[in-house]
């Protein structure tokens, strides 16, 4: 993995041109039509114009894989594995690492709190953590262990160090995420796989975050800072058709047994036995998810292509210049560390006095700029980021509880992803400007059942115009 910082004469002008459907005009308060700014890359990404290319060379020959003797079965499966290759590529997998494909992060989590629930394993993990990577483990481990973060969301290796020192005997998991979606920052996930395995745990790096933003080698520089797991999401990489994938030790594989039955994952069946198949299959029950597999290949074979240090400083460039600039508005705030720091192009902030419903709502309806608002998937996270005491936050409890979901503390998120441009980020700039001078163009709405605000008197065609677009297709 590597961090340059010395970005200032790196490009800020992106690759808008490898992205389907970029700078499509959306319409604004009275009656303009702008480029659409996307700045929501850390929800999910668009697709590659490689990856549109590719599904639609692909699909004249679909067909089931693995067990067909037709010439389209051969192709798709042919198709298939190459995809699971250039996954293992993209990453180093090692060759005592298997690569399972999922539908997304979430269920490759799941996958691997199915075998700590079976080994009864000690999970330490970060308040920061996405739920994705919270929630398995505290109803799944035998025991889940918090190390300590700061007020900018940076994980205490000491803390790290102290606790497993002091863990009880057993089986022992280290899972964090490799980039926060909140703050975008990157933890140093070699070092701390050395230090877990200095004390006999394992380490699961959650990649949603990471993997399309940075260069990933799970082997490490020695052997001691290998990553066992890790886990990411086609969706988040410019592949948005449901697929993503597991990396795991085809030891612990083959310990917990399959987690899915059914078809697929056996080489016989009776009353009185099974007999299963081996890795990759065993994991994969069921029909799979070819189309979304050859996308996720399509678009790691394109991302190299286009050189992912050239990719990662412009990155680090822009998200530099964003969050300089932010900072010189009077009134916002950038949660997390600052420019410069390790960190991918996921920045939060809040504005003073201003609802953060709004402030998105306004960069929409206004600027035509897609940002999001709101916890992030991240609740214990972003309350820590913002320090909500006790007593706020069973105030919102209670509202949530009556089915009303308005002033939930929460932030702004701008995410940026290789398609974004210096051009955009100052659009970007300037409508936030004016919004955290409470300079909006007309009043809006609050809907108290779900915390969304809508320009007053404003009427929703975008069923008639994406109609007329999908003939225009």
């Amino acid at each position: 993995m590597s961090y340059r910082t010395d970005v200032s004469k790196q490009r800020l002008d992106g690759w808008p041109e490898e992205v389907a459907g970029n700078g499509v005009a959306v319409p604004v308060i009275g009656g303009r039509m702008v480029p659409y700014a996307y700045l929501d890359n850390a929800a999910s990404t668009p697709a590659l114009k490689a990856v549109q290319e590719t599904i639609s060379n692909f699909l004249p020959w679909y067909s089931s894989v693995h067990r067909g003797t037709g010439y389209k079965s051969r192709v798709a499966t042919a198709a298939y594995e190459e995809a699971r290759e250039h996954v293992k590529r993209f990453l180093n997998a090692g060759d005592d690492q298997a690569v399972i494909f999922i539908k997304n992060s979430t269920e490759g989590l799941n996958r691997v709190s199915h075998l700590v629930r079976k080994r009864g394993a000690t999970v330490f993990s970060s308040i920061m953590e996405h739920h994705a990577n919270m929630l398995p483990w505290r109803f799944q481990a035998g025991a889940v262990r918090l190390i300590q973060a700061d007020d900018q969301g940076i994980i205490d290796e000491e803390d790290l160090r102290t606790q497993l020192r002091s863990a009880p005997s057993g089986p022992k998991l280290v899972a964090v995420s490799g980039a926060y979606n909140v703050t975008g920052y990157t933890p140093p996930v070699h070092r701390l796989a050395r230090l877990a395995h200095d004390f006999g745990a394992e380490i699961l790096v959650d990649g949603a975050q990471l993997v399309p933003h940075r260069q990933v080698d799970m082997q490490g520089s020695r052997a001691e800072e290998k990553i066992d797991y890790l886990v990411f999401s086609a969706h988040k990489i410019y592949a948005p058709l449901g697929s993503g994938a597991l990396v795991a030790p085809k030891s612990a594989l083959d310990e917990a047994g399959p987690d899915l039955l059914g078809g697929g994952i056996v080489d016989m069946v009776t009353l009185d036995e099974v007999a299963w198949n081996d890795l990759p299959d065993r994991e994969e029950a069921g029909s799979p998810n070819v189309v979304g597999a050859v996308a996720l290949g399509a678009a790691l074979d394109r991302l190299r292509r286009l050189g992912r240090d050239e990719l990662e400083d412009q990155e680090a460039a822009l998200t530099t210049y964003t969050i300089e600039k932010m900072t010189q508005i009077p009134g916002v705030s950038v949660l997390g560390p600052p420019a410069g720091q390790n960190r991918v192009g996921t920045i939060s902030f809040v504005v003073e006095g201003a609802p953060h419903g709004l402030v998105a709502a306004a960069l929409s309806y206004e600027y035509g700029i897609g940002v999001r608002n709101g916890c992030f998937c991240a609740h214990p996270g972003l309350l820590h980021l913002l320090d909500v005491p006790p007593d706020q936050v069973e105030i919102v409890r209670d509202r949530l509880r009556r089915h009303e979901r308005w002033g939930i503390p929460g932030g702004v998120r701008v995410s940026l992803g290789l398609e974004n441009t210096q051009e955009e980020v100052d659009r970007f700039i300037a409508a936030l400007t004016q919004i955290a001078q409470s300079d909006l163009a007309t009043s809006y709405n609050l809907n108290k059942a779900t915390g969304d605000y809508e320009p007053e008197g404003w009427l929703e065609k975008f069923d008639l115009r994406i109609q007329a677009q999908l003939s225009a297709w």
